[in-house]
């Protein structure tokens, strides 16, 4: 899943391109937004065709060579991101569509707006039908790349190296084993398994990668388990090979009678509280990813009954390091009886199970479940998700 940046983040970004006082291999300066659509939509292309793995920002508002910022309030040809959205999906793409945001930024009291072309494994864009406006054409067929502070590709064909760069990034093949295996992962589709048949599972068209159950399922105890309809659990290691090669060791864990398969979670305290614990997913690491896929994409933790946020689940460090924050301050907003009231046969069956012992209990759990939910509830109305 990819980070999302709040508008301080992304000021800060934009602020220190501007810093350097020149344009990049990834981000260029537009005093004003374009007045010919073909021009737009081949910046676009460019920043989506960079070479440098990172997202192309198409900053407006901004002069390209003072440095100044001018501002987009007044601008005749301003687009909103619905606008954008339309535009970029309404030309005729060889296969994938590049991926843009827009988000808007205030720096010396005028507005900038700031187009966000996503890095991806799709590249290279381009056309199968050419786009013209006016005397600018964008031919179909061609790949036209950001490199360094310039389009090429445009007057001549680009560079074969370039050209020969982007179709690596798409098929992984510069890519080590493990750069690979993060791609694959998040093409959660193409994993073939059956658990609760078959102990293994494997990318369809790469099935040199697969995931392997290793030995027999292992009675456990999490307190996440008293979460579900039936309160048992199983684990079993779980390795990641490439060919006959471990590359990555993991678990597999199961809840509610075998209808639940996800992966290991992650164990974090609370700030300024190191004997409170809970469980999550970073959607960003292997297991993350591979809790996408074991989900088929909704990454849901639930079984039978609803979501009690047994684990949390993070889009990714950022999104964790801010809800840390949140916990931290309102930690006493809920009474521990309130918690132990809402939980009671929870934290009951906790306690049956391990004493309401091991490293944290179900009324950890549940305490800090209950603030996730709040503060869930709150980001998203906020807008940034």
């Amino acid at each position: 899943m990819k980070e999302i940046m709040d508008k301080i983040q992304l000021t800060e970004v934009i602020q220190s391109f501007r810093s350097f006082h020149r344009e990049g291999g990834y981000w260029d300066f537009k005093k004003e937004w374009h007045d010919n659509k073909a021009e737009l939509l081949l910046d676009i292309i460019c920043m989506a065709n960079n070479i440098e793995y990172k997202d192309g920002y198409i900053i407006i508002g901004i002069h390209d060579y003072t440095m100044d910022a001018v501002g987009v309030e007044n601008d005749k040809n301003r687009k909103n991101l619905n606008q954008l959205s339309q535009f970029v999906a309404g030309k005729h793409f060889a296969v994938y569509i590049p991926e843009v945001d827009l988000q808007t930024i205030e720096l010396e009291g005028h507005e900038i707006d700031v187009i966000i072309v996503n890095n991806t494994n799709h590249t290279p864009y381009y056309l199968e039908k050419s786009f013209c406006d006016g005397d600018k054409t964008v031919h179909h067929g061609n790949v036209y790349v950001r490199l360094n502070d310039r389009k090429a590709g445009v007057d001549a064909t680009a560079p074969y190296s370039c050209i020969e760069h982007l179709w690596k990034k798409r098929f992984g093949i510069n890519f080590s084993v493990m750069e690979r295996l993060s791609v694959l992962l998040d093409d959660r589709e193409k994993w073939k398994y059956d658990w609760g048949n078959k102990s293994y599972a494997f990318h369809e068209d790469y099935p040199e990668f697969r995931l392997q159950l290793s030995g027999e399922m292992q009675e456990g105890w999490w307190p996440a388990a008293a979460f579900y309809a039936n309160p048992g659990m199983h684990f079993s290691k779980l390795d990641i090979m490439y060919h006959n090669t471990v590359i990555y060791e993991t678990e597999m864990w199961v809840f509610d009678e075998y209808r639940k398969y996800v992966p290991k979670a992650a164990n974090s305290t609370v700030k300024g509280k190191s004997e409170f614990w809970y469980q999550y997913y970073n959607l960003s690491t292997i297991e993350g990813k591979l809790l996408t896929i074991f989900t088929d994409g909704t990454n849901c933790i639930a079984s039978r009954y609803p979501n009690y946020n047994q684990i949390l689940v993070f889009n990714d460090d950022l999104e964790k390091d801010e809800f840390d924050d949140y916990l931290s301050q309102h930690f006493d907003d809920f009474s521990d009886d309130v918690i132990k009231e809402e939980y009671k046969n929870q934290i009951r069956e906790d306690n049956a199970d391990n004493g309401g012992g091991l490293i944290f209990s179900a009324f950890q759990v549940a305490k800090v479940a209950k603030f996730f939910s709040v503060w869930r509830k709150q980001k998203d109305k906020s807008g940034y998700d």
